[in-house]
């Protein structure tokens, strides 16, 4: 039923012919690719990836934002490899002028190695210590340099540790179903924190391809008018909602059509999480192939017998063919959040 993202002249949007390669036509809305970049470096976008060329992968002039995005093992990995090189570079330099250090054996890397582990923590054994000058001063740089260590080591694990997550779960398919006698592109999010999400905000922004009067492609973005775009509690499940009418950019739409045009969807949900007392937010990103049209999420609300409302997060993004207007039956997108 869907296939690969194609212009309406047919071609991929991913892939550029030869003869287009050396075209100097404005095009600010879709960069042709003709082979990868080992150079470029990739971005994620909740779901989505991009690739950006032009921009270094590890920018050192700004260190603290490296820091903070690279993944725990990378950033073990790194302080491990930035432990070692300051040890072994003072080490070095204890080794390098015999007699600076006392008690230590003639020659014994391995003594002055241990030697600036112990001087860079600012731990003292009392078995070896600086007996020049030069000694002396290496080891009060080391130190220096070893409080400047734990300080910084300090505030990126706890910067790592103290950021905001939010842990929603997206459906994985959009769906368009009958709501209200009006066709509905409709997103089902789970709220999995273990607390209640205040101040919840949602967009939907629509990514679309079109033509120039020039002819030549060019992608746009617009943003969504949704039925409910805020709540003021987020406890267990939440449906945005973008009915397709007259005013809406979708009216029409088919999924032939929603391929022709390479129509993609980004939800961006914000909240305040009332236990870290900060904001959270999430992305999430679907292809035209994605979309689901003539179904709806089938229902994932129970109650027990004692009157407790029960969610099903594992049933987020379970859908079933839409045979009627869903707020007939007794669904709507208040009664989720009951």
């Amino acid at each position: 039923m869907f296939g690969p993202s194609n212009t309406p002249g047919g071609r991929d949007l991913k892939t550029r012919s030869k003869s287009d390669s050396g075209s100097t036509g404005c095009n600010p809305g879709i960069a042709f690719e003709q082979e990868p970049d080992r150079t470029a470096i990739r971005v994620r976008l909740g779901s989505y990836e991009f690739e950006k060329k032009g921009v270094s992968r590890f920018d050192l002039r700004d260190p603290y934002r490296l820091a903070v995005a690279l993944t725990w093992p990378r950033f073990l990995t790194a302080l491990l490899a930035l432990y070692l090189s300051v040890n072994l570079v003072f080490a070095t330099l204890f080794w390098l002028a015999p007699g600076s250090l006392a008690n230590a054996h003639p020659n014994s890397f391995g003594d002055a190695l241990f030697f600036s582990i112990e001087t860079l923590a600012t731990v003292g054994y009392g078995e070896m210590y600086p007996a020049t000058s030069f000694g002396r001063a290496i080891a009060a740089a080391e130190i220096v340099c070893g409080l400047g260590f734990t300080a910084i080591l300090t505030g990126l694990t706890f910067v790592r540790f103290s950021r905001p997550r939010a842990k929603l779960v997206f459906a994985a398919n959009p769906v368009v179903a009958m709501h209200n006698g009006k066709p509905t592109l409709m997103v089902r999010i789970g709220n999995a924190a273990p607390a209640v999400l205040m101040d919840g905000t949602a967009k939907l922004n629509l990514f679309f391809l079109d033509i120039t009067s020039q002819g030549k492609p060019i992608r746009r973005a617009q943003e969504l008018r949704l039925e409910r775009e805020h709540i003021p509690l987020f406890t267990m499940f939440w449906t945005i909602m973008h009915v397709l009418d007259e005013r809406s950019p979708l009216q029409g739409y088919n999924a032939a059509r929603a391929i022709e045009t390479d129509a993609r969807v980004f939800v961006t949900v914000e909240a305040r999480d009332p236990t870290l007392l900060a904001l959270v937010h999430a992305v999430q990103y679907y292809r035209p192939k994605d979309i689901r049209f003539g179904m709806c999420y089938a229902d994932a609300m129970s109650t027990k017998e004692d009157g407790t409302r029960v969610a099903d997060l594992r049933r987020t993004g379970d859908l079933e063919p839409d045979v009627a207007d869903r707020q007939e039956a007794g669904w709507t997108e208040r009664e989720e959040n009951v």
